[in-house]
């Protein structure tokens, strides 16, 4: 079985992956409401990790399968499947800015290997698709120290963007 088969038999029946993606922003509303302001103590703190896991892992997956196929396979914007390719994104933004809100992300635990390995598939890509971009010749000619300072600096950067966009809003008030 191939990721089109599995892509194809769910378009067939899409309800199931609707409503998983629908609840769990609706879930973490109703933990926000539940938790009344306990959301750093246990157990709410393990429910809430166990939200972000069900929301960005597929929502990571969406988003990687994405930019390779627009960057690297050239499919056009307009055959995307909202279903499998926009819904996960957007389920896992949604959730993840509703805890945000309701809780400080650093007392999340697992939630710094989660942002890493963002990161990291972000660089990936990132290389790859400048790899691709330069025909790989460009780098035969550049010394392998820019090419570590370039990899570096893509690092640093994905990191502070990530840190801007999902950081805690609690964070000035330590």
């Amino acid at each position: 079985m191939t990721l089109e088969d599995i892509f194809s038999l769910v378009a067939q029946n899409p309800k199931y992956v609707i409503f998983y993606f629908a609840i769990l922003p609706v879930a973490t509303l109703l933990a926000g409401l539940l938790d009344n302001d306990r959301g750093h103590t246990l157990p709410w703190n393990y429910i809430y990790s166990l939200l972000i896991y069900l929301a960005v892992v597929p929502g990571l997956f969406a988003l990687t399968l994405n930019i390779y196929q627009f960057l690297f396979e050239k499919v056009s914007i307009m055959n995307m499947d909202l279903i499998l390719q926009v819904l996960p994104i957007l389920s896992m933004v949604f959730t993840l800015l509703i805890i945000r809100r309701n809780v400080d992300l650093d007392y999340i635990p697992g939630f710094e290997k989660l942002s890493g390995l963002l990161m990291i598939i972000t660089a990936v890509l990132g290389l790859m698709w400048l790899a691709d971009r330069t025909r790989i010749v460009a780098f035969m000619y550049l010394r392998w120290e820019l090419v570590l300072l370039i990899f570096v600096g893509l690092l640093l950067l994905i990191r502070f963007g990530f840190q801007r966009s999902f950081g805690s809003p609690y964070r000035s008030q330590r």
